[in-house]
């Protein structure tokens, strides 16, 4: 039997006979579940994943006012960027809420490049005609590597050492056998050792295959979508479309533009949409804002930052109060069900549920609980009041539909990122991984 499926293949990676799942997730056909989630939640921990989920266009920003453009549209200082690093940009609406965060790769001076983001804040700015310069689109693959053999797979593969590649940098490269140019970053969201792996889309099928199958023996995983949020959650990565949605959506210009509306569920009435957005300070991000240039949202940002009212923290769920939830399913008066391993199945940018205290005050918002098979428990993102917040504090999450049956689940407030007990990406030992070539 082919390893390979041989019906109409996908636009950036291989189907496999073995492979039984795929969907279109926001407007692009990819892998649903890989290997499955169970799997996947170890594999960062025992080997490494791939995941190609977050293929698609890359667009690229060049001419004399690139920078100027990206300045104005992003909270972080872009002038002391360096050529081949790359870097997270925020951008903001003006009352200060999130619009888009994404990578970006600079290559010269006037040249930036971005995937896997919503280029809608940059773009309309760009239209203003106050700026000289080019917007390009290209398709292309990111395959997501991470895990303690990832980096060893990955020069097994492409025949070349990386062990010098630092964090956040990136630079060319081929595998020897596949006639088309590559390129490798080290950055990734399991919060732990990660690189990707980006090239033209018409090679990402069989790129995607000749490293899977390279780094087969040594256990990597392939990762779909439904498991891709677990690293993200765990992590500590709050991400647009998982944890919060973007604050454009309370344009109606965007909203009749967007590709797909997002699913408003959880315990938070569905007409509050400001529970669905975060702010840079909210999801811990303000250290990454450089008061030193004008940009949009600034004013709101500033007076935030002085004056802080909810912060971000992982909750860690009561396992008896989320049995619970799985016994009445067998009654004939059942909670919501919570799927595995996200409880609300992605994309659940839109699931918001109330946090409160003891005594029903509602303290903040969390969303969406996620299962890790590596920990063996589950845990959401919740932005919590600042003056609330203490390590090993109970708190309850308001599990559920607004207006239908909610069950009061116990969590603890606990550290954050949760993945902490690993060496992170940035200071990960890499003279610690064996070489791959």
């Amino acid at each position: 039997m082919k390893e390979l499926w041989n019906g109409p293949r996908m636009d950036w990676e291989p189907q496999y006979n073995d492979v039984y799942t795929h969907g279109n997730i926001m407007g692009k056909n990819i892998t649903w579940s890989g290997d499955g989630w169970e799997a996947i939640g170890k594999s960062y921990f025992e080997s490494s994943y791939i995941h190609a989920g977050i293929s698609g266009p890359q667009t690229t920003y060049s001419g004399p006012d690139a920078e100027k453009l990206l300045s104005y549209c992003s909270i972080n200082d872009v002038t002391k960027w360096k050529t081949g690093r790359c870097k997270h940009l925020v951008n903001l609406t003006p009352d200060g809420l999130i619009a888009n965060h994404a990578l970006f790769m600079k290559d010269d001076e006037q040249t930036f490049r971005t995937t896997a983001g919503c280029t809608v804040p940059i773009d309309m700015e760009l239209g203003t005609g106050k700026y000289n310069v080019e917007r390009k689109d290209v398709n292309v693959f990111v395959f997501q590597f991470s895990g303690p053999k990832a980096l060893t797979i990955l020069e097994t593969a492409l025949q070349e050492n990386f062990h010098d590649l630092k964090f956040l940098e990136f630079r060319p490269c081929r595998i020897p056998e596949i006639d088309t140019q590559l390129e490798i970053c080290r950055i990734g969201m399991s919060g732990t050792i990660a690189y990707e792996l980006h090239g033209d889309a018409e090679f990402g099928p069989q790129v995607y295959d000749y490293v899977y199958q390279t780094g087969k023996p040594m256990g990597m995983k392939r990762m779909g979508w439904r498991d891709y949020t677990i690293n993200h959650t765990f992590g500590g990565f709050p991400q647009m479309t998982v944890h919060f949605e973007l604050s454009l959506y309370q344009s109606p210009e965007f909203c009749a533009m967007a590709p797909f509306m997002p699913v408003l569920s959880g315990s938070v009435e569905p007409e509050n949409w400001r529970a669905r957005f975060r702010t840079p300070v909210e999801v811990d991000w303000e250290w990454m804002a450089k008061f030193d240039h004008d940009f949009v949202g600034r004013e709101a940002l500033e007076a935030e930052v002085k004056n802080p009212k909810r912060k971000i923290v992982s909750l860690e769920l009561n396992v008896d109060d989320m049995t619970d939830v799985y016994r009445s399913q067998f009654s004939d008066d059942p909670y919501k069900f919570m799927e595995m391993p996200c409880a609300q199945e992605q994309p659940a940018g839109g699931h918001q549920d109330y946090v409160t205290d003891q005594e029903g005050n509602v303290i903040g918002i969390a969303s969406n609980p996620t299962y890790s098979s590596h920990y063996r428990t589950t845990i959401c993102h919740a932005i919590i009041d600042c003056d609330r917040i203490e390590e090993g504090k109970e708190v309850i999450l308001k599990w559920g539909d607004y207006g239908k049956k909610i069950k009061d689940i116990r969590a603890v407030i606990t550290r954050y990122p949760y993945m902490n007990d690993v060496g992170s990406n940035q200071k990960y030992d890499v003279d610690s991984i064996p070489a791959g070539y």
